[in-house]
């Protein structure tokens, strides 16, 4: 019987496919060393490229921060001169409107009657006078009633009061009335307004 040493031989295959191994190993190693820096490159443009975007955002949000508050600071002037035209419009309107008043009283006011006092807080007129009847009072009503100037006349008070130098009765009535402006004048501001 003849021996043969095999042992050489699975040696040689050993270390042969421990060569191998380890070249894979290496080859591995280098294989997942290139990936790591492809990712991190890739990864890397891609944040830096969302870096951009995100300055190009804030600085965009920046100029727009500024310009909405410009537009708010426009907006708070017109509001300004908006009030202040309004306030002119309405001293213009008021300017006569002492003189509108007094001259309808004058139209309005029918014979036997005086006016004593005539007091006005904001847009109620209230008058105090001396009728020589009841009915004169009412007439009065009735007439600033119809009135193109004033609204809602109210009868307060009236009462009969002898008069000692005349000898005869008369009647002190105090009344409210409420202005209002006519509607040709409405109609034209609001007319106005819509321009």
């Amino acid at each position: 019987m003849v021996r043969i040493n095999l042992l050489p031989h699975r040696q040689i295959k050993r270390a042969e496919r421990q060569r191998q191994f380890n070249l894979m190993l290496v080859a591995t190693a280098i294989a997942a060393g290139a990936l790591v820096f492809i990712g991190q490159g890739y990864i890397g443009s891609q944040i830096d490229s969302q870096l951009s975007r995100n300055n190009r955002l804030e600085a965009a949000n920046k100029t727009l921060e500024t310009e909405i508050a410009e537009i708010r600071d426009l907006r708070d002037q017109i509001n300004s001169v908006l009030e202040r035209k309004q306030v002119v419009e309405n001293l213009q309107t008021d300017r006569s409107q002492a003189v509108v008043v007094l001259d309808e009283l004058a139209r309005q006011l029918p014979e036997g009657i005086f006016l004593t006092s005539i007091k006005q807080q904001g847009k109620t007129i209230t008058l105090q006078g001396i009728a020589d009847t009841n009915a004169r009072v009412a007439t009065l009503v009735r007439n600033l009633g119809a009135s193109a100037w004033m609204e809602a006349p109210r009868l307060i008070e009236i009462k009969a009061v002898a008069d000692k130098t005349a000898k005869a009765r008369q009647n002190n009535f105090t009344m409210t009335v409420n202005l209002k402006a006519p509607k040709t004048e409405v109609a034209n501001t609001e007319g106005q307004k819509k321009r």
